[in-house]
């Protein structure tokens, strides 16, 4: 029978000992899945450009029996990236897996993602440089890391913005769509070093449901959902921790919608 937190959840030390950077992990989807990690055994990096919001995940996952340090850092930033998997090595002494969730959403870059027709090519290029290139500076990273180790695993956030037609957010959904790309590329040409690669494609989430009953736009979202929810950042966590783990040793080079079904092909 599986072990159970402080707060009552189980664990089933499925990344148990595993070191695992978050690149991105200072709120939300990041943040819920860094506690998730550390429930299930593993030592984690935090990283992040909101240092406060990376300390405040890293003192929650402390304060509840697990181990985790926070590193201030910009995803954009070469240097920076170096610098977030060398504290990783410092106080580890290797990395064991990388998950990838940084992105820009603020209003200034997500808010301006107009039309191609429209939007500053600022927003474009700094879409990409954070949203896409920044995923690429740390995989670079991670993979001769994870290769000193004997392998690791390696999950992208994408979105289900790259499998549809949006008239806006042209920046954002193009990135996600990259994303998908280099995954396959990392899972194809690493996947014989044991390195796998996937990616998680989230639909809507949110971060109180329960806020949002009886409000008409999110009623009417619920119930065009099939699986009659919305979604929550632990929809995302218990993923990213499946493809993480070994229980998915013979997932590779996959992009694994979590919807709740809206996106049925």
């Amino acid at each position: 029978m599986a072990e159970r937190q402080q707060d009552g959840r189980p664990q089933d030390g499925r990344l148990q000992d595993k070191v695992v950077v978050v690149a991105g992990g200072a709120t939300g989807i990041g943040a819920t899945t860094a506690g998730r990690m550390a429930r299930e055994g593993a030592r984690v990096v935090v990283g992040d450009l909101n240092a406060a919001g990376a300390e405040e995940t890293v003192a929650a996952i402390n304060a509840a029996g697990g181990d985790a340090i926070s590193v201030a850092f910009d995803i954009s930033d070469e240097a920076a990236v170096g610098e977030l998997f060398a504290a990783a090595v410092a106080r580890y002494g290797g990395v064991d897996h990388l998950f990838n969730v940084a992105a820009d959403l603020s209003a200034d870059c997500l808010g301006r993602d107009t039309d191609i027709v429209d939007l500053g090519l600022d927003v474009w290029d700094h879409t990409m440089a954070v949203n896409l290139r920044g995923f690429v500076l740390t995989m670079r990273v991670a993979i001769p890391l994870m290769i000193e180790r004997g392998g690791g695993a390696i999950v992208n956030t994408s979105s289900v913005a790259a499998f549809v037609g949006e008239p806006q957010r042209p920046s954002y959904a193009a990135a996600k769509a990259a994303i998908n790309a280099l995954t396959r590329h990392v899972a194809s040409r690493w996947g014989r070093d044991g390195i796998r690669c996937n990616s998680v494609a989230p639909g809507l989430i949110v971060a109180h449901p329960e806020k949002l009953v009886g409000n008409e736009f999110w009623e009417g979202l619920r119930e065009r959902n099939p699986s009659g929810r919305l979604g929550v950042s632990d929809d995302i966590a218990s993923t990213v921790v499946f493809l993480l783990s070994d229980d998915a040793s013979y997932v590779n080079g996959q992009v694994h919608r979590v919807d709740g079904g809206i996106m049925m092909v």
